[in-house]
Protein backbone atom coordinates (compact mmCIF):
# COMPACT_ATOMS: atom_id res chain seq x y z
CA UNK A 1 0.00 0.00 0.00
CA UNK A 2 0.87 3.46 -1.02
CA UNK A 3 0.37 6.93 -0.22
CA UNK A 4 0.53 8.00 -3.90
CA UNK A 5 -1.16 11.75 -3.25
CA UNK A 6 1.52 12.07 -0.17
CA UNK A 7 4.60 11.20 -2.24
CA UNK A 8 3.38 13.21 -5.17
CA UNK A 9 2.90 16.24 -2.85
CA UNK A 10 6.65 15.85 -1.63
CA UNK A 11 7.41 16.02 -5.46
CA UNK A 12 5.58 18.91 -6.04
CA UNK A 13 6.37 20.89 -2.75
CA UNK A 14 10.78 19.66 -3.90
CA UNK A 15 9.73 21.26 -7.17
CA UNK A 16 8.38 24.38 -6.24
CA UNK A 17 10.59 25.20 -3.21
CA UNK A 18 13.55 24.04 -4.92
CA UNK A 19 14.62 21.57 -2.12
CA UNK A 20 14.91 18.19 -1.83
CA UNK A 21 18.24 15.32 -2.67
CA UNK A 22 17.93 13.17 -5.57
CA UNK A 23 17.29 10.04 -3.16
CA UNK A 24 14.12 11.57 -1.63
CA UNK A 25 13.34 12.39 -5.57
CA UNK A 26 14.01 9.06 -6.48
CA UNK A 27 12.27 7.48 -3.39
CA UNK A 28 9.09 9.40 -4.31
CA UNK A 29 9.04 8.76 -8.29
CA UNK A 30 9.48 4.81 -7.37
CA UNK A 31 6.21 5.10 -5.06
CA UNK A 32 4.64 6.75 -7.59
CA UNK A 33 5.52 3.80 -10.66
CA UNK A 34 2.43 3.33 -12.53
CA UNK A 35 0.32 6.13 -10.96
CA UNK A 36 1.07 8.56 -12.30
CA UNK A 37 -1.95 9.97 -13.96
CA UNK A 38 -4.55 12.57 -13.77
CA UNK A 39 -4.49 14.87 -10.28
CA UNK A 40 -1.25 12.28 -8.90
CA UNK A 41 0.72 13.20 -11.77
CA UNK A 42 -0.28 17.04 -11.93
CA UNK A 43 0.50 17.10 -8.21
CA UNK A 44 3.91 15.37 -8.43
CA UNK A 45 5.02 17.95 -11.53
CA UNK A 46 3.56 21.01 -10.20
CA UNK A 47 5.95 24.56 -10.46
CA UNK A 48 3.70 26.62 -8.26
CA UNK A 49 1.85 26.73 -5.09
CA UNK A 50 -1.27 27.62 -7.06
CA UNK A 51 -0.70 24.21 -8.99
CA UNK A 52 0.13 22.34 -5.95
CA UNK A 53 -3.29 23.52 -4.57
CA UNK A 54 -5.32 22.67 -7.36
CA UNK A 55 -3.54 19.06 -7.92
CA UNK A 56 -3.88 18.08 -4.46
CA UNK A 57 -7.64 19.16 -3.87
CA UNK A 58 -8.34 17.60 -6.83
CA UNK A 59 -6.51 14.18 -5.40
CA UNK A 60 -8.70 14.91 -2.42
CA UNK A 61 -11.81 14.76 -4.19
CA UNK A 62 -10.70 11.54 -6.02
CA UNK A 63 -9.78 10.17 -2.41
CA UNK A 64 -12.70 10.71 -1.27
CA UNK A 65 -14.63 9.27 -3.46
CA UNK A 66 -12.30 5.95 -3.35
CA UNK A 67 -13.36 5.67 0.42
CA UNK A 68 -17.05 6.13 -0.18
CA UNK A 69 -17.06 3.58 -2.66
CA UNK A 70 -15.70 0.96 -0.28
CA UNK A 71 -17.16 -1.39 1.95
CA UNK A 72 -16.04 -0.93 5.41
CA UNK A 73 -15.51 -4.51 5.69
CA UNK A 74 -12.54 -4.45 3.23
CA UNK A 75 -9.35 -4.93 4.88
CA UNK A 76 -7.74 -1.29 3.00
CA UNK A 77 -10.98 0.46 4.15
CA UNK A 78 -9.07 1.67 7.57
CA UNK A 79 -5.73 2.33 5.70
CA UNK A 80 -7.55 4.72 2.86
CA UNK A 81 -9.49 6.46 5.58
CA UNK A 82 -6.19 7.14 7.19
CA UNK A 83 -4.59 8.01 4.04
CA UNK A 84 -7.54 10.46 3.60
CA UNK A 85 -6.98 12.17 7.01
CA UNK A 86 -3.40 12.48 6.06
CA UNK A 87 -4.35 14.32 2.91
CA UNK A 88 -7.20 16.86 4.34
CA UNK A 89 -3.85 17.43 6.65
CA UNK A 90 -1.57 17.93 4.16
CA UNK A 91 -4.00 20.05 2.32
CA UNK A 92 -4.37 22.47 5.61
CA UNK A 93 -0.44 22.98 5.86
CA UNK A 94 -0.04 23.66 2.13
CA UNK A 95 -2.24 26.36 2.85
CA UNK A 96 -0.71 27.73 5.57
CA UNK A 97 2.55 27.78 3.65
CA UNK A 98 0.80 29.51 0.90
CA UNK A 99 -0.76 32.31 3.47
CA UNK A 100 3.09 32.51 5.05
CA UNK A 101 4.05 33.13 1.68
CA UNK A 102 1.50 35.98 0.98
CA UNK A 103 2.18 37.64 4.39
CA UNK A 104 6.22 37.66 4.05
CA UNK A 105 5.12 39.45 -0.02
CA UNK A 106 2.87 41.98 1.96
CA UNK A 107 5.60 42.22 4.65
CA UNK A 108 8.27 42.93 1.39
CA UNK A 109 6.01 45.14 0.22
CA UNK A 110 5.22 47.65 3.63
CA UNK A 111 9.43 47.58 4.38
CA UNK A 112 9.39 48.66 0.66
CA UNK A 113 7.18 51.57 1.40
CA UNK A 114 8.56 52.43 4.63
CA UNK A 115 11.99 52.72 2.91
CA UNK A 116 10.72 55.58 0.78
CA UNK A 117 8.69 57.43 2.92
CA UNK A 118 12.15 57.10 5.24
CA UNK A 119 14.18 57.94 2.73
CA UNK A 120 12.17 60.02 -0.32
CA UNK A 121 14.00 60.27 -3.33
CA UNK A 122 13.51 63.09 -5.76
CA UNK A 123 12.70 62.44 -9.43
Amino acid sequence: MSCYEIEALRLGLMNVLGVGDDSTRDHAENELEGHLEGPIEGLANAESLAEVERHLDAALVDLEEEVAAMDSDDPEYDYTRGRLVAVRDAERAVQRLSAQGEHIVDGLGDAHDTLHETFPVED
